[in-house]
């Protein structure tokens, strides 16, 4: 979804400056259980969408960011990024892409969280793993984007 319509904004609550939507992207984040470390602090956020009944959510931007992640793994974000969440999972993500060490972006489509491989144990660390269309995916320490 590269627009957000007046037909989308009907449904949702919707608003504007970087610290309400900050605030409401986070507690957002908080509610599906992902680090609010996944938007960089830098990245003025103009609007916030989220259409509870749809699992949608948007974010305007003034304009487009990069982050450092772990890894030396860069995130870029576009001026407009959407998704779908659910609980520990944004999925039909638009907006995001990532380059490693080759220099090669590459699209985004997901972000769940989960235990290393089975049930999370109380000494092991949760993965965030980021999934692209084509199926590929990389995992990392939460503790990377707190």
């Amino acid at each position: 979804m590269a627009l957000v319509t007046d037909e989308m904004k009907t449904k949702a609550e919707v608003y504007h400056g970087d610290e309400i939507c900050r605030e409401k992207l986070n507690l957002l984040l908080a509610e599906i259980g992902l680090p609010n470390g996944l938007v960089t602090a830098s990245q003025e956020i103009e609007e916030y969408g989220y259409d509870k009944g749809a699992g949608l959510v948007w974010l305007k931007h003034r304009k487009k960011a990069e982050q450092k992640v772990a890894d030396n793994v860069v995130v870029s974000y576009d001026t407009v990024v959407s998704a779908h969440v659910e609980p520990n999972r944004i999925r039909k993500l638009r907006g995001v892409k990532a380059k490693e060490f080759l220099n090669v972006w590459v699209k985004l489509s997901e972000i769940h969280i989960d235990g290393g491989g089975g049930s999370p144990t109380p000494t092991a660390e949760l993965m965030i793993t980021f999934k692209t269309p084509v199926g590929l995916s990389r995992s990392f320490p939460v503790s990377a984007f707190e």
